[in-house]
């Protein structure tokens, strides 16, 4: 049951906030690409004019908060969520494109943007057609894929900076490095980010599209809920060939499972919890350890009480 702080919190948060969806003990699940996770105090989708007024309003009032996108690469706690989380979606997805530059806002897809950009006759986003995540996850990892990353087409990113301060900055200010930026460690929002792209043919760009789904499909447990790639790529080694050579080819923890399609996706078979994940998550790397001297790091973020 929701304390009396956090209902009332909600209460002056709908009165303030009026053209944003906010929900109470709302189950993240429901909000995970996972299907899993326990309920948020308060769950927000706001307006993109209302994403700063609101943190800084969090902030201000020392709410715990925590912003996402799509949720397709976070694990949360069965616990749940303390305080706020802030999700960036629908209501902050606008696509502005200018010559061969696009301007996206945080909660735009991944895959909406690469068909904008096809639309548009603009190439160098076609690895991302296939990434299930947002503008703003994408930046916060480098997100990629098919031997594209994020940092090979952003121009410029707009944040929200931990000290409240609305601040442009280039990629060189990022770090970026694979599944990395700086604003991992220094913390910081994703407002928008600007990508320069090439003119390109249309049709061999769309045709790259439909090749890089066709490969997805066919590759990937796209027909269970997952948070993708479970683990980061150890340098010199594929993580799905190891966990595979290591014998964890649908190895199971009550409802979690490696995926036996492909082994470098945890997969949620059917009512898996947290807990299930973390366990295999652990398993899987003592056996790899074990039997290659390899440590598996989580590419999957993993957030919620009891997980700090």
């Amino acid at each position: 049951m929701l304390n009396d702080k956090y209902q009332k919190l909600a209460e002056a948060l709908k009165e303030q906030y009026k053209d944003a969806l906010i929900l109470t003990e709302e189950p993240m699940k429901n909000h995970t690409t996972f299907r899993i996770g326990g309920p948020a105090d308060i769950y927000i989708e706001p307006a993109y004019s209302s994403i700063i007024p609101l943190i800084q309003y969090l902030k201000a009032s020392d709410v715990p908060f925590m912003v996402i996108g799509n949720g397709s690469n976070l694990l949360v706690s069965d616990e749940g969520i303390e305080g706020v989380v802030i999700s960036l979606g629908k209501k902050t997805s606008t696509i502005t494109i200018s010559g061969d530059t696009m301007v996206v806002e945080a909660g735009a897809m991944l895959a909406s943007v690469a068909n904008a950009a096809a639309d548009a006759g603009l190439t160098g986003l076609e690895f991302a057609s296939g990434i299930p995540g947002s503008m703003g996850g994408a930046v916060f990892m480098n997100a990629g894929a098919y031997g594209g990353e994020i940092k090979d087409i952003l121009e410029s990113v707009m944040i929200l900076t931990t000290d409240m301060e609305k601040k442009v900055l280039m990629p060189e200010d990022l770090s970026l490095s694979y599944r990395h930026s700086s604003l991992m460690e220094e913390g910081g929002y994703v407002l928008s980010a600007t990508l320069k792209l090439s003119r390109g043919n249309k049709d061999e760009i769309k045709a790259k599209i439909d090749d890089i789904r066709r490969q997805r499909i066919e590759k990937q447990p796209l027909n269970f809920p997952s948070a993708g790639s479970t683990f980061k790529r150890p340098t010199g080694y594929f993580a799905g060939k190891l966990i595979d050579d290591a014998g964890l080819r649908g190895y199971t923890v009550g409802g979690a499972q490696v995926s036996e399609k492909h082994c470098g996706f945890v997969i949620n078979k059917g009512g898996a919890t947290a807990a299930d994940v973390l366990q295999l998550m652990k398993d899987v790397d003592e056996k790899v350890y074990n039997e290659f001297g390899v440590h598996l790091t989580p590419e999957v973020r993993i957030v919620g009480r009891d997980f700090s």
